[in-house]
């Protein structure tokens, strides 16, 4: 007999009330808690999986995936629909705070179109960081924790069985992907402030994961080294296969003048002798960099699916 496949217990639907890490002390509880475990642990095991592959490669797209290509889709959609308003400050459009006002009304609903309705209990938990991860309204701004409250947005739908397995190609190429260009889109539109920027001395203003992701699709690539990715008719010629020459791309329209002084970090990355070592020395910036510096971490949220509670295994 068959038996219909069960998403695993959403702790049996019992939200537990978000708390928010506002203790340095609390810095250690983060790097030994589930969720630390569990969010690194997805990071990993998509850079694993998109290894040696191509954006442009065929790979399996589930309904799941295409729900939330949609829900991006809707996102990009509004950003047409709220044009920026004219004010005297540059950066900062304060447009951006109605955009992002009706990405706070439509949350829940957006992601009940993604998730079953016998996993529906789920919704509120999961949109809060659907709502996290497009930047800060008040400051209206973006940095790489906005970015990693996205990644602990699917991580969550892989947590209760909405995403799978066979998805990790299509997480990457088609939903963080299509999530990059919205952020890119907003970026520009609403002349979005790099949150927590470290300046020329950060990786990038504003993404690390697909620096991460984009250097591991490169290892083992026949004739791309990683010297090339600062020669621009090789970023021109081979954007559209790899996400790390995408940002590489994007940094370029966005800023004038020598790449060595304005990505000061990249261009030091491009005398890395090989990509696999340009992978493992990302996921070590990373870890320091991001996830373990307080005012990245500080907004991240906690719940039932990425619970603060120490690891048990």
């Amino acid at each position: 007999g068959t038996t219909e496949e069960v998403a695993p217990p959403l702790q049996q639907c019992f939200m537990i009330p978000k708390k928010e890490i506002n203790m340095v002390s609390d810095m250690a509880k983060w790097k030994r808690s589930q969720a630390y475990a569990d969010y690194m642990g997805f990071i990993l095991t998509l850079n694993e999986g998109v290894k040696g592959k191509k954006l442009t490669c065929e790979y399996k797209v589930s309904e799941p995936i295409e729900k939330l290509v949609a829900l991006l889709n809707t996102l990009d959609r509004w950003i047409d629909e709220t044009p920026p308003v004219d004010q005297p400050s540059r950066f900062g459009n304060k447009a951006f705070r109605t955009w992002y006002a009706k990405l706070d009304q439509e949350a829940e609903k957006l992601v009940a179109t993604v998730i079953p309705k016998h996993l529906a209990a789920a919704a509120p938990e999961v949109a809060v960081y659907l709502k996290e991860s497009v930047g800060n309204s008040t400051r209206i701004d973006y940095g790489t924790g906005h970015e990693a409250a996205f990644a602990a947005f699917l991580c969550c739908l892989c947590k209760i069985g909405v995403l799978r397995v066979d998805d990790q190609m299509a997480i990457v190429f088609k939903v963080f992907n299509r999530y990059l260009e919205v952020m890119r889109k907003l970026q520009k539109t609403y002349r979005m402030e790099p949150a927590g920027s470290q300046g020329v001395w950060g990786l990038d203003d504003f993404q690390f994961l697909p620096f991460i992701w984009g250097s591991s699709q490169l290892i083992d690539h026949p004739s791309l080294e990683p010297r090339h990715f600062v020669d621009e008719k090789v970023v021109n010629e081979n954007h559209k296969d790899f996400m790390f020459l995408e940002c590489i791309l994007f940094i370029t329209e966005m800023k004038t003048g020598p790449f060595a002084e304005h990505s000061n970090q990249l261009w030091n990355i491009s005398a890395v002798p090989s990509w696999s070592k340009v992978n493992q020395g990302l996921i070590r910036m990373y870890k320091a960099e991001c996830l373990e510096k307080f005012p990245v971490i500080q907004h991240f949220k906690f719940g039932s699916l990425l619970p603060i509670q120490p690891v048990t295994s």
